[in-house]
């Protein structure tokens, strides 16, 4: 089982990204508790583009700290990774991962109940944050992505509250064996339908996996990454 974390809780307003006239709500800041957790996330959250981000499946993003550093080593020193927030999570944490974490994962955040969804597909919006062109597809690329919750049970949480894992449906489907068949082992047509079929995984990724395995082609990724990606 993963020990408890008490996590650093981030909310953020709706405004223009840098150097762009579109908004968005990835600029996300620390605040104190109690926070009031309902359906749709945090109270005082907001996302721009609600086609997109947010909603019932994405209410809550947790990203791992422990990615910064490697963040650091690959990118080199940037501003954005001095401080949580750099990817515009709600929950910044350090030590669960992708490798660590399952779909259908329930947690508890003080009177709330949380259940892991999905991973994050990450677009355009981390380039322009970043200032740099392939930040989006380097997210998806190494799979440090973070993850989503939905809100089984709306409550609150205070500080000094933890995250606390109660109870693994899915032990045998981490969020990387996930990351790995949307990103890298596209056409890996069993563990597909597998994935298709899991009853704890957003529909929008159970529907997904289903039309790789009916098409065997992989979505054109270009659009929401805002560069052209190598699918190799």
């Amino acid at each position: 089982m993963l020990k408890p974390l008490r996590p650093i809780v981030l909310v953020g307003i709706v405004k223009q990204l840098p150097d762009d006239e579109r908004l968005s709500g990835i600029d996300k800041q620390p605040v104190e508790g109690p926070w009031r957790i309902t359906a749709t996330g945090l109270i005082g959250d907001a996302q721009a583009d609600l086609k997109n981000h947010g909603g019932l499946e994405k209410a809550l993003h947790q990203y791992p700290r422990d990615h910064y550093g490697v963040w650091t080593s690959e990118i080199g020193l940037h501003r954005l990774l001095e401080q949580p927030g750099a990817f515009g999570e709600n929950f910044c944490t350090m030590g669960w991962t992708e490798a660590h974490i399952c779909i259908g994962d329930i947690v508890r955040f003080g009177t709330s109940i949380l259940q892991v969804s999905q991973g994050r597909q990450p677009c355009w919006k981390l380039n322009k944050r970043f200032g740099r062109d392939d930040m989006a597809y380097a997210v998806q690329k190494t799979g440090r992505t973070g993850w989503y919750y939905r809100v089984l049970l709306e409550g609150t949480a205070s500080d000094g509250d933890a995250l606390v894992l109660d109870h693994r449906p899915q032990p045998d489907w981490p969020l990387g064996r996930l990351t790995r068949l949307l990103y890298r082992d596209t056409n890996a047509r069993d563990e597909l339908a597998a994935m298709a079929t899991l009853p704890e995984l957003a529909e929008g990724w159970q529907q997904l996996a289903l039309r790789r395995v009916e098409t065997s082609k992989t979505e054109d990724w270009s659009k929401r990454l805002g560069t052209k990606p190598d699918k190799n």
